[in-house]
């Protein structure tokens, strides 16, 4: 599971809202009982998705006060349902590492496939690997296929190296394409 502020130091906080701003800084300084119990609850209370997000995952992982699973969740799902395609995907994690709730593949493809279709990297490839043992869903080879060619056109270097494996052997949907495979 990752840190709180993993998709904010990933990617440009979107954010214009200033609290949430400080609240990242704040929290790479290690103040974590400031950014936690001030900046992004009240940002996550104001409605800022990613202040949602951080605030969940400290809440989650025991950053700045003790673990609270189940507030934790609450605000997580409340950045789900705000249609964060990263917390869609840590969602769909959850489900199917089995951390914080049960284990439950299928419930991990629907969130899989919700980033995903966000264009999500990191959902496409779950979502692919899904496909190809199926898991959460049934094995389908052409899906799988698809999802790990978007995933390697993200730049996911395994999603790329597996695109390439599909040209170079062929079938599934797939013309053999040697050249197209040396590319990947």
């Amino acid at each position: 599971m990752m840190n709180a502020t993993a998709y904010a130091q990933d990617r440009p906080a979107k954010s214009n809202d200033p609290e949430t701003q400080t609240a990242v800084a704040d929290y790479n300084a290690g103040n974590f009982t400031a950014t936690l119990s001030g900046e992004f609850r009240k940002a996550a209370q104001r409605g800022s998705r990613l202040a949602k997000f951080n605030y969940a995952m400290m809440l989650l992982n025991g950053e700045g006060t003790a673990p609270n699973v189940e507030e934790g969740k609450k605000w997580l799902r409340k950045a789900t349902d705000a249609n964060m395609s990263h917390t869609q995907y840590v969602y769909g994690k959850m489900y199917d590492d089995g951390k914080f709730v049960g284990r439950d593949p299928a419930e991990a493809h629907r969130w899989f496939l919700k980033a995903a279709q966000q264009g999500h990297v990191q959902a496409e490839l779950a979502l692919a690997n899904q496909f190809l043992d199926g898991c959460g869903t049934n094995r389908d080879n052409q899906q799988a296929f698809v999802w790990y060619k978007k995933a390697a056109e993200g730049g996911d270097m395994t999603a790329q190296y597996v695109t390439g494996s599909f040209y170079e052997r062929g079938g599934d949907g797939v013309d053999e394409n040697l050249n197209v495979a040396r590319a990947y």
